[in-house]
């Protein structure tokens, strides 16, 4: 049977829920992440076969670790001084060496006698035979040897010419080498300040687990462990969808037409979540445009956006059953964006692949990718199960809840609490973009003072507002 052939599904009107009014047939929202978790993880198994990318450290940042990263080498892989200063052997005093500094980057200083000092640089290798480092503020020097000071004869002119001629007569004594000496000005501990070799890891040793996120300190940390470049994973492929002969690219909205508020947004939020560069197709309401962009996509993750409620021409779900397609959300108990929904099909490389669906208003699509795309991109890349809480704030207002549906509002964080941002209806972005995160509100509302949990926004975290930057302070 063709599309075509497939009878129209009639519209199906929704009014808008009482307080009496029983729930709607629909996945419980937290059940729906779990879902969309599990779904990833099992797409991430069916991956594990592909080789890992190796890229060079500096195109690695915000990658996920393919491998575990284990040392190639001794950290330090020599002892190594801590501090500028003097590096010491035996007990004090000690004898200055004169023949120059140890320094990092240079070859092996001789070994140190018992009694001997040498001045060495942060980071040099310590001499053979080194006790101690003492640091240069905690030590003084002195000079010694030289020739003997005169000691000046008093008197009368007359004795001061007979000793003059007595001294003139007497050989030159001869004078003490030049040196110095080193005191330290505090107690001396046995391989104080000395970073010995093996300190923070041996070669060999796990230093980071696989799946771990490749951030600028992991850069550091593989650098210093010898790498030159990092096995990482993959990231995903995504597609997005834009559905609707009513959408505009460009210009004002006119005459039944309104601006595609989701193409350029859902491709954007998507990179931020670790995927490939998104991309994007524009398709109208034409269900069999819509089955071969399905059935023909060969990326991890497809994204449609509208046509999942019954109207006349919300196609997706006679197209997903026509592609043979397993639903594995089909609605959630969430507002706004109850509509959305998840599939497992086969691609046509025979490959397990996804599809979210989401609805066609703005903010209940964000709904949407943060209830079941976000968890599932996260348990693929591995990152972690995708289901996990987010921070739990305060609600800095009284929050109104749907009789019995989630509600996820954007909140702005405020002296350690959620408030609640009023441009908060399922078509308005106003308020999403301005926010911090979206605050997890439980049927019947919540009043002011009750823990919400927040759900981070990728952008937020990064410039230090997020839930995930301060959301610590308030758990």
């Amino acid at each position: 049977m063709t599309l075509q052939e497939t009878a129209p599904v009639a519209p199906e009107t929704v009014p808008r829920p009482q307080p009496d009014e029983p729930p709607h047939r629909a996945t419980a929202w937290p059940e729906a992440r779990s879902r969309a978790a599990l779904a990833g993880a099992g797409a991430r198994a069916g991956r594990e076969g592909r080789e890992p990318l190796r890229l060079p450290l500096g195109a690695a940042l915000d990658r996920v670790l393919a491998e575990p990263l284990t040392a190639l080498t001794d950290l330090p892989s020599f002892d190594t001084s801590a501090m500028d200063g003097w590096a010491v052997a035996g007990e004090g005093p000690w004898t200055v060496r004169e023949e120059g500094a140890v320094l990092a980057g240079h070859a092996p200083a001789p070994a140190l006698s018992e009694g001997e000092a040498v001045r060495i640089a942060t980071g040099a290798r310590v001499p053979p035979g080194t006790s101690a480092v003492i640091r240069t503020e905690h030590a003084r020097t002195e000079q010694t040897g030289g020739a003997p000071a005169r000691t000046e004869q008093r008197g009368t002119d007359t004795a001061r010419t007979e000793q003059a001629g007595v001294d003139a007569a007497r050989p030159e004594p001869t004078a003490a080498p030049v040196g110095r000496r080193v005191h330290a000005l505090r107690e001396v501990r046995d391989r104080q300040d000395i970073r010995p070799r093996g300190q923070e890891c041996r070669a060999g040793d796990e230093l980071l687990p696989a799946g771990t996120a490749v951030t600028p300190a992991v850069l550091g940390l593989a650098a210093a462990a010898g790498y030159d470049a990092l096995p990482v994973r993959p990231r995903p492929r995504v597609e997005v969808l834009v559905l609707g002969d009513e959408l505009l690219t460009a210009g004002l909205p006119h005459e039944g037409l309104i601006r595609d508020a989701l193409g350029p947004m859902l491709g954007p939020w998507c990179e931020a979540l670790g995927t490939e560069p998104v991309t994007t197709r524009r398709i109208g309401d034409d269900a069999e445009e819509l089955y071969a962009a399905v059935t023909g996509s060969t990326a991890d993750l497809l994204i449609t956006t509208g046509g999942t409620a019954a109207g006349p021409v919300d196609h997706l779900h006679r197209v997903l059953d026509a592609a043979g397609a397993t639903l594995l959300v089909d609605g959630v108990k969430v507002r706004p964006g109850h509509p959305m929904l998840l599939a497992r099909l086969t691609g046509p490389d025979g490959a397990a692949r996804h599809l979210v669906g989401l609805p066609g208003n703005p903010l209940a699509a964000v709904s949407g990718l943060l209830t079941l795309a976000e968890p599932l991109l996260a348990a693929l890349l591995g990152t972690r199960n995708g289901t996990g809480e987010g921070h739990h704030v305060p609600a800095g207002d009284e929050i109104q809840g749907h009789p019995h549906d989630t509600r996820l509002v954007p909140v702005v964080l405020r002296a350690g609490r959620a408030v609640p941002l009023h441009y908060n209806g399922p078509a308005m972005l106003r308020g999403i973009a301005v926010a911090d995160g979206l605050a997890v509100v439980p049927p019947h509302g919540a009043r002011t003072g009750r823990p919400l949990e927040i759900l981070g926004l990728p952008w937020t975290t990064a410039r230090g507002t997020g839930p995930a930057a301060i959301g610590a302070c308030f758990t």
